[in-house]
């Protein structure tokens, strides 16, 4: 927060939340629609884990998940560097 991370996160469109395990299970947040995607560091992955069977889940490293959530696309970290 002091380094000014969640205004830029917050200004391109994610949602903050705690460390939470609600999405891959539906109980916080929501779940993936069908035809929603998620760049996520979760580690696992598999049909409908974290909603529709028809949504899409990218596992990602925690650089790679911000750079994704700053530019609005899975995105490389090492553009930012």
């Amino acid at each position: 927060m002091d380094e000014g991370l969640f205004a830029i996160f917050q200004d391109a469109g994610c949602a903050i939340s705690t460390p939470t395990c609600g999405a891959c299970l539906g109980g916080y947040m929501g779940i993936l629609a069908e035809g929603e995607r998620c760049v996520s560091t979760t580690n696992r992955n598999f049909v409908g884990r974290m909603g529709h069977p028809r949504s899409e889940v990218y596992l990602a490293s925690p650089a790679t998940v911000a750079a994704s959530a700053i530019e609005g696309v899975i995105a490389d970290p090492r553009t930012f560097m």
